[in-house]
């Protein structure tokens, strides 16, 4: 990340939307062609096929040397998983972190997806983790909207989960954070997703923050393996990976990753959204 913040104009914000349309896109293909027996490879053609349609490319290929347009991390990989022959299997939590670019504006964005079938309460379980994660990714996205602050993101994602009782609780992954994004896919603020002591910087119109939690179904230590990219979990169990891309503007926020802009969700925290024309 670089030094400072970037704080995008409405324009720069609409040309974002157009990338993050394209994310949410590549998201509807994938859930549709999701099954068992496909390969992780086969998922990272879907992508492809995607941006082709669009005039769009991945800003994932060839970011530090990534061999691949989306990252497809499966049960124990937490993140930046490397598309390959790996075939999925009935009940396989499955993340997809994808990003499109364009005329020059990066989008990115995280689904996390159980692939029918299988063990019942094994996956029963996944779709539990995965539904934790996508809710305390919606309460930092709400937080953004409410909050003065970029931390109270991370405060608000921490209180939620450590709200939860019994043993459905996850813990929070703190070594990958949310990040900024306009004209480069990675920018200042860091976005933590738990709560620290100190001060933050301010929510600003003109930022756009990629808010996303990663959850674990064990403990949060993890390591990377051979591949130098692919993150898993210490003790083999499962992750899971939420991620939107979120603009602040002056009338409000917009979700740009979402189709209807984040509407339908924030409205349950009394949020209403404000996309720009």
């Amino acid at each position: 990340m670089g030094n400072s913040i970037q704080y995008k104009t409405n324009e720069q914000i609409i040309k974002m939307r157009q990338a993050g349309l394209v994310v949410a896109q590549i998201h509807a293909a994938l859930r549709q062609a999701v099954k068992p027996g496909v390969t992780t490879e086969d998922m990272d053609q879907v992508a492809l096929d995607v941006l082709r349609k669009n005039g769009s490319r991945s800003n994932f290929l060839g970011y530090y040397d990534f061999p691949k347009n989306i990252c497809t991390s499966v049960n124990e990989e937490i993140v930046h998983g490397i598309p390959g022959p790996r075939v999925l299997q009935p009940g396989d939590l499955v993340s997809f972190d994808c990003g499109a670019i364009v005329d020059g504006w990066h989008a990115d964005a995280c689904i996390s997806v159980v692939v029918p079938g299988g063990d019942a309460a094994i996956a029963q379980a996944r779709q539990e983790l995965s539904d934790i994660t996508r809710e305390s990714m919606w309460v930092g996205i709400a937080a953004m909207a409410t909050g003065r602050r970029v931390g109270d993101i991370g405060n608000a994602i921490d209180d939620y989960v450590e709200s939860l009782e019994g043993d459905v609780r996850p813990d929070i992954v703190l070594d990958f954070t949310g990040h900024g994004i306009g004209d480069s896919m990675h920018q200042e603020p860091e976005v933590l997703n738990y709560s620290i002591h100190g001060r933050t910087p301010k929510l600003k119109p003109g930022m756009v923050l990629c808010i996303e939690p990663m959850l674990t179904a064990g403990m949060q230590d993890n390591h990377t393996l051979a591949d130098e990219w692919t993150v898993v979990t210490d003790d083999g169990k499962d992750a899971c990976h939420w991620e939107h891309m979120v603009a602040l503007h002056k009338n409000g926020i917009w979700v740009l990753t979402e189709p209807d802009g984040g509407a339908s969700e924030l409205a349950r925290f009394g949020v209403t959204v404000s996309p720009l024309n």
